[in-house]
C-alpha cells in the first residue's frame, strides 16, 4: 500500500513543482561557485529548499524534511556571511541535492523515502560548525546518472511477421499493428472461411484499408504542467483529419471526373475543400508548436554534470551555453539527453587537460568547454567543442587497429576526417586502462546511433593542441515527415524526402558491372544500383525503369524502383508490436492505401 495513499493528488502536485525547484537550485549552485559574492543567487538557492522542505513537511516525508532542514542551515549561515562559499562546502551541498533527487524517486512510487546516509547528515553538520569535510567519499546524482547513460543501448529489432510462402507481404497484419482492426474486419473474415483461406491471406485490398478511429499515442514524459498526452492525442487527431482531407481530395477527383457535371456542386466542394486544407495545416501547426520546448531546461543541468565530473578528476573546466531559447519537438528533445551527456563527459575526460598540462603549453589553467544551440531552417544544430587536447588521426588509426575494429589495410587507405569517424565505431576507446568513466568503448557508437534514430547526423572536427568540435544536425519534429512516395510492384511505399537526391530514369543499356553489382555512372562519379525489390523480398517481372538517388551519411546510391506517386507530408504509425527491418512505420495514402514508411539506413545495412 502507497504511503501516501490518502494524498496521491497532493503528491503528484509536489513532485511536479519540487522536482523543478530542484533543478532550478542546482542550477543556481553551479553558477554561485562562479559568483560566491551574488547574494541574490544564493538568496534563491535558499528558498528553493526552504520551499521543499515545507511540500516535504506538509505530506509528512520526515526524511525529507530533516535532509531539506540541514542543508536550508548551511546554506542560510552562508547567506549571513558566517562562513564562506568553498568547493568543499558545494561538494556536500550537491551532494544533498542529489539524496533529495533519490528521495524523489522514491515518493514517486508511492514509498516513504529511505533516510539519507548518516555520513552526508554528518558532513552537512561539520561544513555548518565551520570544519574541514571530506568530500571524497560523497556520490552526487549526476555521475552515476551518466554511468548508467554509458551502458545504454538501442533495443534489438523485434521479429517481424513471418513471411508468406508467396512473398507478399501480411498487408492486414502492418495495418493492424499501426491502425488496429479496419472496419468491415468481421465480416471480411466471414467471408475468408467461406472461401476456405483465413481473413489474412486474402489480396490486399485499399477499400478494407479506411483509417480507424481512436488511435491514440502515449506520451514518454510529462515534463509540463499540462500532460503531453494531450497534445499528442490532438496530434493524432489531426493525423486523422490530415487523411480525411486526402479521401476528400480523391471523392472530389472523381465526382470532376464524372460525365454529369454540377458545376456549382463542384464549387463548393472546392471551396470546403480549400478550407480544411487550411484548417488541417493551422492545426498541425498549432500542436507542433505546442510540444516544442526550449533546449535551454535540459542544457543547463550539464552545468553540473561537467562540474561534478572536472572535480572528481582534478580539473577546472567552465561550461559555456548559448542557444538555450531555442525550441525543439519534446520527443527529441527527451531522445537527446543520452548523447549529450556522453559527449560533454567526453569533452570533460577526455579532451581537457589538466590544469599542469594547460599552463605548460600557454593555455589558462581552466578549460572551455561550449554547447549551444541554433535553429537553422526546419533543423536545429546543436555543437558541442573544448578548448582541449584535441584528437590525433594517427593515434586514432592506431588503436583502432590494436582494438581489432578495423584492419591495418582499412585503416591505410583513411585520410584525417574518416579516422576521427573511427570513435563512432563500437569497442573503440583511446584509453588502455578501464575506469568508471571510460575505457570500455561503449559511447560515442551509442551517440551516433541514436541520433541517427532521430533522423540526424553528426560530424565531427578537431586537431591536436587545438580542442574538438562536434555538431549534431537534427530536424525539429519527427511527428510530420516529408517524404516521396513511389511505387513497387503496384504498391505504394515512402521514403523520407531529406535522403533524396534526384529522379532518373534507369535504362539497362547504360548500367555495368563492377565487381558482383551493377552500378551506375552520373556526372562521372560510379554509384551501385540495388533493385528496392530485392531489398524487400518482392517479385517483379520486368526489371526497374526509374531510380532515385539517395544520399545518407557519406554514401550515395540508385535505387531501382517501378513508379513515383509524388511528394507528400506525412504522419507516421508506428506498428505496434512488430518491428519489421527497414520498415520506421506506417501511413495511409488519400484512397486508403497502406503505405509503408522505409528506413532505408537500417533496410541497406550488410549490402554494402
Amino acid at each position: 500500500m502507497s504511503a501516501f495513499s490518502d494524498m496521491q493528488d497532493l503528491l503528484a502536485d509536489f513532485l511536479t513543482e519540487a522536482s523543478d525547484l530542484l533543478d532550478d537550485v542546482d542550477i543556481g549552485l553551479v553558477e554561485l561557485e562562479q559568483r560566491p559574492d551574488d547574494a541574490g543567487l544564493l538568496n534563491q538557492v535558499f528558498r528553493g529548499f526552504h520551499t521543499v522542505k515545507g511540500g516535504a513537511g506538509f505530506l509528512e516525508a520526515t526524511p525529507l524534511v530533516e535532509l531539506c532542514h540541514r542543508g536550508e542551515n548551511l546554506l542560510d549561515l552562508l547567506r549571513g556571511g558566517s562562513l564562506r562559499i568553498t568547493p568543499e562546502i558545494m561538494d556536500v551541498i550537491l551532494a544533498a541535492t542529489g539524496e533529495v533527487r533519490r528521495m524523489f524517486s522514491e515518493m514517486e512510487r508511492g514509498a516513504m523515502p529511505e533516510p539519507a546516509p548518516a555520513g552526508l547528515l554528518l558532513a552537512l553538520e561539520a561544513a555548518a560548525m565551520g570544519e574541514t569535510v571530506d568530500t571524497s567519499t560523497l556520490r552526487t546524482d549526476s555521475l552515476p546518472a551518466a554511468a548508467a547513460a554509458e551502458a545504454s543501448r538501442v533495443p534489438a529489432h523485434a521479429a517481424a511477421p513471418a513471411p508468406r510462402a508467396d512473398s507478399e507481404p501480411d498487408w492486414l497484419g502492418y495495418y493492424r499493428a499501426a491502425f488496429g482492426d479496419p472496419p468491415g474486419m468481421q465480416v471480411e473474415a466471414q467471408a475468408a472461411a467461406e472461401a476456405g483461406a483465413p481473413a489474412s491471406s486474402r489480396p490486399y485490398r485499399p477499400e478494407m484499408l479506411a483509417p480507424a478511429g481512436g488511435a491514440q499515442a502515449v506520451a514518454k514524459d510529462a515534463t509540463i504542467r499540462v500532460d503531453t498526452a494531450r497534445f499528442d492525442q490532438i496530434l493524432n487527431l489531426s493525423g486523422e483529419i490530415g487523411l480525411t482531407k486526402n479521401r476528400l481530395s480523391c471523392l472530389r477527383d472523381a465526382l470532376l471526373g464524372t460525365s454529369r457535371r454540377d458545376d456549382a456542386a463542384a464549387e463548393t466542394l472546392d471551396a470546403v475543400f480549400s478550407q480544411l486544407d487550411t484548417l488541417v495545416s493551422d492545426l498541425q501547426s498549432a500542436v507542433m508548436m505546442a510540444r516544442m520546448q526550449p533546449v535551454g531546461r535540459v542544457f543547463q543541468k550539464y552545468s553540473r554534470l561537467a562540474r561534478d565530473l572536472a572535480r572528481q578528476l582534478g580539473k577546472d573546466v567552465e561550461l559555456n551555453i548559448t542557444g538555450g531559447e531555442t525550441e525543439v519537438d519534446k520527443t527529441i528533445l527527451d531522445e537527446l539527453n543520452d548523447p549529450l551527456v556522453h559527449l560533454i563527459r567526453n569533452a570533460v575526460d577526455h579532451g581537457i587537460e589538466t590544469m599542469v598540462e594547460r599552463r605548460s603549453v600557454g593555455k589558462p589553467a581552466r578549460g572551455t568547454v561550449h554547447l549551444s544551440a541554433r535553429q537553422t531552417g526546419d533543423s536545429i544544430v546543436i555543437e558541442v567543442s573544448d578548448d582541449g587536447r584535441g584528437m590525433d588521426p594517427d593515434v586514432i588509426r592506431r588503436k583502432a587497429i590494436e582494438k581489432g575494429v578495423i584492419s591495418a589495410e582499412d585503416a591505410a587507405v583513411l585520410d584525417n576526417a574518416h579516422c576521427l569517424q573511427l570513435i563512432f565505431l563500437p569497442g573503440f576507446s583511446t584509453r588502455s586502462e578501464v575506469s568508471d568513466l571510460s575505457g570500455r568503448g561503449v559511447g560515442m557508437d551509442v551517440v551516433k546511433t541514436n541520433i541517427e534514430k532521430l533522423k540526424g547526423q553528426i560530424d565531427i572536427q578537431s586537431a591536436p593542441g587545438m580542442g574538438s568540435h562536434i555538431v549534431i544536425s537534427l530536424p525539429l519534429t519527427l511527428a510530420i515527415l516529408p517524404v516521396l512516395m513511389l511505387k513497387l510492384v503496384d504498391q505504394p511505399y515512402a521514403i523520407p524526402l531529406s535522403v533524396v537526391r534526384e529522379i532518373i530514369p534507369l535504362r539497362q543499356e547504360e548500367m555495368h558491372t563492377v565487381g558482383s553489382n551493377q552500378a551506375l555512372t552520373i556526372r562521372g562519379e560510379i554509384l551501385p544500383v540495388i533493385d528496392l525489390a530485392v531489398l524487400l523480398g518482392r517479385q517483379r517481372e520486368e526489371p526497374p525503369s526509374l531510380a532515385v538517388v539517395l544520399a545518407y551519411g557519406e554514401r550515395q546510391l540508385v535505387l531501382g524502383v517501378d513508379g513515383f506517386i509524388g511528394q507528400d507530408e506525412v504522419m507516421i504509425k508506428p506498428l505496434e508490436g512488430i518491428h519489421p527491418k527497414g520498415v520506421a512505420g506506417a501511413t495511409l495514402s488519400g484512397d486508403g492505401t497502406l503505405v509503408l514508411v522505409l528506413e532505408m539506413k537500417q533496410l541497406l545495412e550488410g549490402v554494402f
